[in-house]
């Protein structure tokens, strides 16, 4: 892939809000932001009541990501363009659902919610209506996805990238201070990782820096492109994120994002741990 084949702004929006087969999708790490007002036309998908099985921690799987979009009104054929708060966060999270499922026709609207606001662009609350459709999901491709095993596996041979903050790697938090009820039963980080927070991959607009830049950041950091990544964080959203970087912006072939992440990793019996700085 390449930044031109994943990203549109929010001129091509704009020009593209009343095209058939283009479907804008709203989502939020908070998902009320769409109902106080949305970009015109956009639907709306909550990470946590939609994307997330209701009993087991995992994903919907394949019958329910087909129910969640056909009850949506997408359609197989249609151009989907995600967007949503805070540099893109959980429209990067959704972005993989799509991909994990076959869906190769997504989008990420550049800047997202952060950058349409700064210009002072419209935002509506109307919900827009769509007619069901009948869609059909694929098998979940799991060359994007990374399991505990591959991830203890990876430890001194892959790229490891956890993509949580300082605090979070080096052992002193064991969550994000607003998310306590997803801790690990033990904080730190998977040995020979390096901590490259995902928020790095964004200008203050939210919008994603440059292919230069983002290479010299992941190089800079100690990853080597030659090597297979395996990205994480705390339940795999913030690591999507930078999985798009990677793997969509710069085209790096072998890249997973691991999305049992810290909550699950730091939960096992057995496996190494480390605190403190990357080694």
């Amino acid at each position: 892939m390449s930044r031109s084949a994943v990203l549109v702004d929010a001129e091509w929006v704009e020009a593209n809000l009343d095209t058939p087969g283009v479907v804008l999708v709203e989502v939020d790490e908070d998902a009320s932001a769409y109902d106080k007002g949305h970009i015109r036309g956009a639907v709306k998908i909550d990470w946590r009541q939609d994307l997330q099985d209701p009993v087991r921690r995992d994903f919907v799987d394949r019958e329910g990501f087909q129910a969640l979009l056909s009850a949506r009104g997408i359609s197989n054929d249609d151009t989907v363009v995600l967007y949503g708060g805070n540099n893109n966060w959980f429209a990067s999270y959704a972005y993989w659902y799509f991909k994990l499922y076959g869906h190769d026709n997504v989008r990420l609207l550049d800047g997202g919610r952060k950058k349409w606001e700064l210009d002072s662009r419209e935002l509506v609350t109307e919900v827009p209506s769509r007619p069901a459709t009948q869609y059909t999901a694929k098998e979940q491709d799991l060359s994007l996805r990374a399991f505990r095993d591959d991830a203890v596996n990876a430890i001194g041979k892959l790229n490891l990238v956890d993509v949580r903050s300082p605090d979070e790697f080096t052992g002193k938090l064991l969550a994000p201070a607003h998310l306590p009820q997803e801790q690990a039963q033990r904080a730190g980080h998977i040995p020979t990782a390096r901590n490259i927070p995902w928020s790095k991959a964004a200008n203050d607009d939210g919008t994603f820096r440059s292919d230069d830049e983002l290479r010299a950041l992941y190089t800079e950091a100690g990853v080597d492109f030659g090597k297979d990544t395996i990205a994480y964080c705390r339940i795999g959203e913030r690591s999507a994120h930078t999985w798009f970087v990677l793997h969509e912006i710069l085209d790096q072939a072998n890249v997973k994002n691991y999305d049992g992440s810290w909550t699950e990793y730091g939960s096992l019996v057995g496996v190494p741990i480390e605190l403190g700085e990357a080694r």
